[in-house]
């Protein structure tokens, strides 16, 4: 939690300084530069090493994000001053969340009992876009134990409108009321 708090900060703080200078789409450019090279293990395991000096890593990143706006490479540099550089790719990952909340996008996790197709999924979009007032992005996973229905969580808030729970609940109020539920 702690991590993710101090992640925020920093991408935070990128963000005015893209916001001031409008590069928002080259900062979130070289992020996806850093979130491809840290699908290796080698790279974060270069990143977190206590055995390689700073100055070796300052060099191997400046290589690595040659192609990164200046702004965007001196605040990496900081992040390897202040020893936050195994945050780089959760403080990306905060940096886009808060380019995508001014641009009115809203990324959710939709847990469906099956796999949607595309025409599924796009009004799945539609119909959340209209209900929370932003452009929806779902990210879909499967979960057949919720039966049916759908449930849509996003930031810290969850709509559980599946079959489990509107069976759950339906067993609580016929218990409440004094009738017999089976299970």
């Amino acid at each position: 939690m702690r991590d993710t708090t101090i992640a925020r900060n920093y991408a935070e703080a990128l963000f005015e300084i893209g916001e001031r200078h409008g590069l928002h789409d080259a900062f979130v450019s070289a992020f996806s530069a850093i979130d491809a090279a840290a699908t290796a293990p080698q790279f974060n395991a270069f990143l977190e090493s206590p055995k390689i000096d700073l100055d070796a890593k300052r060099k191997v990143l400046r290589t690595a994000l040659r192609d990164a706006h200046p702004l965007f490479l001196n605040f990496v540099m900081v992040l390897l001053q202040k020893r936050r550089q195994r945050l780089l790719v959760e403080i990306g990952h905060e940096y886009r969340s808060l380019v995508d909340e001014k641009s009115g996008r809203l990324h959710v996790q939709v847990t469906l009992a099956r796999q949607p197709d595309s025409a599924d999924e796009q009004q799945i979009a539609g119909q959340l876009s209209r209900v929370l007032g932003k452009t929806v992005i779902p990210h879909v996973s499967v979960n057949r134990e919720i039966l049916g229905g759908i449930i849509v969580r996003y930031g810290d808030r969850v709509l559980d409108g599946s079959l489990r729970r509107r069976l759950v609940s339906l067993r609580s109020r016929l218990l409440e009321a004094g009738l017999p539920a089976t299970r």
